[in-house]
């Protein structure tokens, strides 16, 4: 059984051929937007940050996943 490195989940860039190889998890998916998104949220609540939100989905979707 293999184990997922920490350090490809670090990686801000994808290529085509990462994504043959190891199918990219939603969790590792975007990690600057996700990080942005996510301290918004915990300091100033989810309804102040839909931008940025907005800005992680639309990250998400370019990476081919249904959000």
């Amino acid at each position: 059984m293999s184990s997922l490195a920490a350090a490809s989940c670090e990686s801000t860039t994808v290529s085509a051929e990462n994504q043959e190889k190891k199918p990219l998890k939603a969790c590792c998916a975007c990690p600057e937007t996700k990080k942005v998104r996510d301290a918004c949220i915990i300091e100033k609540g989810e309804e102040n940050c839909q931008d940025l939100i907005e800005a992680h989905k639309e990250c998400m979707r370019s990476l081919g996943f249904k959000v």
